[in-house]
């Protein structure tokens, strides 16, 4: 099977497409793969609804942000016909004191239906980071 017949392999690539747009950034371009009615969730609980709001959201936490990706895993259900795509790996760049990073822990879940995606969850390490940062960390990191 391939990304034509394959839901899952289609559901893998769209989420990656997304995602490379997401880093680059051009949420216009990332735009494209998201239904009507985008729910994105980030840490927090952070509540958006276009990618246009997480770049905004990254850019007053960064100088500037991506991603490597550690592995895409996804499943298909079979009752809905939705597909769950799980993207992990480390976020790098550069926070806005200029200090870089390069290990920050991040998997971000996603739904896929109908080839768009219709929800995101964001999680990292970010706050964790930053908090360690101001001292205000409960454990060392």
């Amino acid at each position: 099977m391939d990304i034509r017949t394959d839901p899952v392999a289609a559901a893998k690539a769209i989420v990656e497409a997304y995602l490379e747009r997401s880093m680059v950034p051009d949420p216009e371009g990332a735009a494209h793969y998201v239904a009507d009615g985008l729910t994105l969730t980030f840490t927090g609980g952070r509540q958006f609804s276009a990618p246009a709001d997480c770049t905004a959201f990254n850019a007053k936490r960064y100088a500037w942000v991506k991603k490597k990706f550690l592995r895409t895993d996804a499943a298909l259900d079979p009752e809905s016909g939705d597909v769950h795509v799980y993207n992990t790996g480390y976020l790098f760049g550069e926070w806005k004191d200029g200090s870089t990073f390069e290990t920050n822990r991040c998997i971000d879940i996603f739904v896929i239906r109908d080839g768009k995606i219709v929800s995101t969850q964001v999680w990292n390490d970010s706050a964790e980071i930053l908090l360690d940062k101001a001292g205000l960390a409960e454990a060392p990191l």
